[in-house]
């Protein structure tokens, strides 16, 4: 499988003005299945444009994505989107914020709440499955969404700043538990994140942005060995070589 980004390009029209800001501009990157893609850039430069892009969330100005060869359209259930906000309904327990969308989908009862109690096991949330969103902490909350996505069976799931409103302990402990679920459920991840040493933890690639109008300004390629040591001199060379780009003012080549 490849996740193919053909010169994508976005535009947002400034209300009350015949003016527009570039956000993307002729963006073009492949991906390869079963990747970990982290991509950071300056604030503002379109990060979070690209992932909804990719989601169909947004409609590109210009250019098309395609995943094996196929242009992937508005509702593809190839994609999950996992949001920094949670986004789940305050109204419905753990097990039912994981089923929600095996219920849309019209599977019965009994199969979803079957095929839910499984996730509630494999993502250490026995005893909090009948829980409201109130009443568990950031780390829960962030697990709940995860399993949500992945029950529905993506091919590709894009995060959002998925730990950015967590502690340092409990991102830390999140990181870990992303790269065993990402292992064990073999699925590609596109991960925006403003944090570098979780960029360098995390991914097989980093993608840097250019300022806005985005392009990717240099890829960095991970090719330590997991588990990583955060405080090795490999990590620290390749976070110090990500901050220098970042530092330094990132331009499109």
């Amino acid at each position: 499988m490849t996740l193919d980004l053909v010169n994508l390009s976005k535009s947002f029209s400034l209300r009350d003005s015949e003016e527009s800001v570039n956000v993307l501009d002729h963006l073009h990157y492949s991906i390869e299945d079963r990747k970990f893609i982290s991509i950071v850039g300056p604030s503002g430069c379109g990060k979070t444009t690209l992932l909804r892009i990719i989601a169909g969330l947004e409609k590109p100005s210009a250019g098309k994505v395609f995943l094996d060869k196929t242009e992937l359209l508005p509702g593809s259930q190839e994609i999950g989107f996992v949001f920094q906000e949670y986004a789940l309904f305050p109204w419905r327990t753990t097990l039912q914020n994981i089923e929600f969308g095996l219920e849309i989908k019209g599977v019965d009862q009994a199969t979803r709440r079957s095929m839910s109690m499984e996730y509630i096991r494999s993502f250490n949330l026995e005893g909090f499955e009948n829980r409201y969103p109130k009443e568990l902490s950031g780390g829960m909350k962030q697990r709940v969404a995860i399993a949500r996505t992945l029950i529905m069976n993506p091919r590709v799931i894009l995060m959002d700043e998925p730990f950015g409103a967590l502690d340092s302990q409990t991102r830390n402990d999140l990181q870990v538990f992303l790269l065993n679920i990402w292992q064990k459920y073999a699925v590609t991840i596109l991960f925006v994140t403003h944090n570098v040493d979780e960029a360098v933890f995390l991914s097989d690639e980093i993608l840097v942005l250019s300022r806005r109008p985005a392009n990717i300004a240099h890829v960095f390629k991970v090719s330590l060995d997991r588990p990583r040591d955060r405080t090795s001199s490999e990590c620290n060379q390749i976070r110090k070589n990500v901050l220098k780009l970042l530092e330094n003012g990132t331009s499109a080549s």
